[in-house]
């Protein structure tokens, strides 16, 4: 009985799974707060605790992500764009696209067979790209950040964002209540703007099927279905989309 453990630091939400003879058993999933180091070690008493182990009963840890250097108990760190190909790949062994949502940055990649990167694109360094501009919107709105998707959906006549910063499009947003804009009206359109971005990402690496989205931005339903209108696809979506990384982490660890 063999045990490994990928954690995934990120700069919004900590994740962590560990796996035994290659299956998962056990997952995490906590805000990283403002120590990542503090982050990590909940994570791993968290796992352990589950499965009722100890330090030494685990073979190999893999640390990831950009907080992946605070994790100083794994033995190695591997890229997220890897952790995160690797990991769709256990679960969708065919998937050949991967669109990774996740609170400061989008990431789009394209794989072979083998779960390996062939080309890959991040979006800029803007929370108007990433899952950061829902949250923003959210608490513009005053709602609950997993009433979102939902709540978007029963828009009517979603607004158009006219601009592609998260700064301005907070001020935007907080202008269209006042004006007595729906709720609902905003957050489809704050998914809208957010999933025209992440279509001009996809068409960069140049789209091919099947394609599965993860990281916390896939959680929203709403989004996922306004990228794949963008897309006109269908796409796959994990049952736990936010442990991808830290999955393919513990898969790495096995390696």
């Amino acid at each position: 009985m063999t045990w490994f453990m990928g954690i995934d630091i990120g700069s919004v939400y900590s994740k962590g799974v560990l796996t035994k003879d290659s299956e998962l058993v056990a997952s995490c999933v906590i805000l990283s707060g403002a120590n990542y180091r503090v982050a990590a070690e909940t994570i791993r008493h968290e796992l352990l605790k589950q499965v009722n182990l100890s330090q030494d009963d685990i073979t190999n840890i893999v640390a990831t992500g950009s907080g992946a250097a605070n994790v100083h108990f794994a033995g190695r760190k591997a890229s997220d764009i890897i952790c995160t190909a690797r990991g769709i790949n256990s679960i969708f062994p065919r998937v050949k696209t991967a669109i990774d949502v996740a609170g400061q940055s989008t990431k789009v990649m394209r794989l072979d067979t083998q779960g390996m990167v062939t080309n890959f694109v991040v979006s800029e360094k803007c929370a108007a790209g990433s899952g950061r501009f829902i949250e923003v919107i959210a608490n513009v709105l005053r709602i609950d950040l997993n009433d979102f998707g939902p709540l978007s959906l029963k828009s009517q006549n979603p607004i158009t964002f006219n601009t592609g910063c998260a700064v301005f499009g907070e001020t935007e947003a907080i202008t269209r209540v006042a004006e007595g804009i729906s709720k609902e009206d905003i957050a489809a359109g704050v998914n809208n703007a957010l999933a025209t971005k992440i279509s001009s990402l996809v068409k960069r690496v140049k789209l091919a099927e099947p394609c599965a989205i993860c990281g916390g931005g896939a959680l929203n339903i709403g989004l996922v279905k306004a990228v794949e209108q963008e897309l006109n696809i269908q796409l796959l979506m994990p049952p736990q989309p936010q442990i991808i990384a830290a999955l393919g982490a513990a898969i790495i660890a096995q390696t």
